[in-house]
């Protein structure tokens, strides 16, 4: 009968040990998981921020002209003829609206001497990665 409760509380132990394993193991995918997934976001507002900043000095360089700025982006003018969009694919590589991942927009507003560019980066799922204004010049002949 002693034997009995020596072996007990030994298997008892180890299956209390095991669970502590266990409980550590699963904390630490946790934290491999989120880590991972920390990266990948980052990645993408990286990439944005690049494709928007390059937009951006676009934008300024061509004083607002989106016609242009389309070519020198590889994008499309709305019909409207003041937002210009650019999609991208899972690689940030400029490609067709159904192949996309992602969508750069830059629409012009008029403000006095200036032509303000509202740009931002979604994702294909409607979420917003990053947005901000850029200021440039109008044309001197206007």
């Amino acid at each position: 009968m002693h034997n009995r409760s020596k072996s007990t509380l030994f298997l008892m132990e180890l299956l209390i040990a095991i669970l502590v394993f266990a409980l550590c193991a699963a904390v630490c995918v946790k934290t491999f998981v989120t880590s991972h997934m920390m990266v990948l976001e980052s990645k993408d507002r990286n990439n944005a921020l690049i494709i928007a900043e390059n937009c951006a000095e676009v934008h300024k360089a061509l004083r607002g002209e989106l016609e242009e700025a389309s070519t020198v982006l590889g994008g499309r003018v709305s019909e409207n003829g003041n937002t210009l969009v650019v999609y991208y694919d899972k690689k940030w590589q400029v490609c067709e609206e159904k192949d996309s991942a992602y969508t750069l927009s830059l629409t012009n507003r008029n403000e006095a001497a200036l032509v303000l560019g509202d740009i931002s980066v979604l994702e294909a799922s409607g979420r917003e990665i990053l947005s901000f204004t850029a200021a440039a010049r109008r044309s001197s002949y206007e």
